[in-house]
C-alpha cells in the first residue's frame, strides 16, 4: 500500500542533499538531515538559510515561509535518528560501493514500511536496491542541480520496485511542485544520457583543437541558446562527476561513443574538478573566471 510521506530523511548534506532538504522543508515535510560529519550539517543549514533568504529577497517566498521551513529541518547525526522517517533519500558521492554500504547499514535503523530512494544520476537502481532488505520499496528519485531552481525530477523504478512505492514517489514529487519524467533503469537515465555525452563531445572538440574554451562555450550559448556553455556547465557539475557518469555509460552500454575524453581524465587526475576546487576548464581564483586552455 502507498506510504503517507510526512517525514523525509536526507543522507548527505552536500550540494544535492542541502538542496533536497531545502525544497522538502518548504513543501511542508519534516526533514532529518544526516551526514558523517556534524560540521557538514551545520554548513548545510547555513547554505539553506542563505538560499532561502535569497528567495525572500526575490519575493518567491515570505520571511514566515523561510522561518517555518528552517524549523522543520533537524540534524540526524546517526542512522538511528532516521527511525521516524517515511522516506529516506540518499545523496552520497556517485560511487556504487559507497552507496551500497550506506544502504546496508541504514536498513536496520528504519521502520519496516519506510521507503528508500537514491538520488544517483547514473547508477543501476536495480543493483543498488539489492543491497537493501526492501528492494520493492526502493526507487530512484533524481533531482537536478541546483535543486531549489530546477523544475524536473526523474523517477526510476528498479526491477523489484512495487506500484505503491512508485505511486507514493510520484505524489511526493508533485507536492514539491516539480515536474516528473519517468525513466527506465538504464545507465544515466534520460537527462544525463543526453547531456553528458554532449559535454564529453565539447571536451573532445577542445582536445582536438577545433576551438578553445571560450569559442566552444560562446558557440553553444549564442548558437544553440544554451543558458551556459558546456565547459562552464561541466565545471559547475564537477569534472569528477562528469567522468564517473561517462564511465557508467561506457561500461554499461559498451559503446565507444561514450568513451570519456582523455582530456577530461587528465583534468580529474590533476584535481582540477571545476568550481569546487577553483580550477577546471576555467580558473576561478581571480575576480572573474579565466579559461585554462
Amino acid at each position: 500500500m502507498a506510504v503517507n510521506i510526512q517525514t523525509v530523511g536526507v543522507i548527505g548534506a552536500g550540494q544535492m542533499g542541502n538542496g533536497i532538504a531545502h525544497v522538502c522543508a518548504l513543501a511542508g515535510f519534516s526533514v532529518m538531515l544526516n551526514d558523517v560529519a556534524p560540521d557538514r550539517i551545520k554548513a548545510a543549514m547555513a547554505t539553506i538559510n542563505g538560499n532561502m533568504a535569497r528567495q525572500v529577497g526575490k519575493k518567491l517566498i515570505t520571511e514566515e515561509d523561510r522561518k517555518a521551513a528552517l524549523a522543520r529541518i533537524k540534524p540526524a547525526e546517526k542512522y538511528d535518528d532516521l527511525v521516524g522517517c517515511d522516506l529516506v533519500i540518499e545523496t552520497a558521492t556517485e560511487k556504487e560501493e559507497v552507496k551500497r554500504r550506506i544502504f546496508t547499514d541504514l536498513c536496520a535503523s528504519l521502520k519496516p514500511d519506510a521507503m528508500i530512494a537514491t538520488n544517483t544520476s547514473s547508477l543501476s537502481i536495480t543493483r543498488l536496491a539489492s543491497s537493501t532488505d526492501r528492494p520493492e520499496r526502493f526507487i530512484g528519485i533524481h533531482f537536478m542541480n541546483p535543486v531549489p531552481l530546477m523544475e524536473l525530477v526523474e523517477i526510476i523504478r528498479g526491477i523489484a520496485t512495487d506500484d505503491a512505492t512508485f505511486e507514493s514517489s510520484k505524489e511526493f514529487v508533485a507536492k514539491l511542485g516539480r515536474t516528473i519524467a519517468v525513466s527506465e533503469d538504464f545507465p544515466a537515465f534520460i537527462v544525463n544520457r543526453i547531456l553528458l555525452p554532449m559535454i564529453n563531445e565539447a571536451i573532445y572538440t577542445l582536445y582536438e583543437g577545433v576551438g578553445n574554451v571560450e569559442a566552444i562555450d560562446t558557440a553553444m550559448r549564442l548558437g544553440a541558446h544554451h543558458p551556459m556553455g558546456p565547459l562552464e556547465l561541466a565545471d559547475f557539475i564537477g569534472l569528477d562527476t562528469c567522468l564517473s557518469v561517462m564511465q557508467v555509460l561506457h561500461e554499461g552500454l559498451a559503446d565507444t561513443k561514450y568513451r570519456p575524453c582523455p582530456l577530461l581524465v587528465k583534468y580529474v587526475e590533476a584535481g582540477w574538478l571545476g568550481r569546487k576546487t577553483q580550477r577546471g576548464f576555467y580558473d576561478y581564483r581571480g575576480d572573474k573566471p579565466v579559461p585554462t586552455r
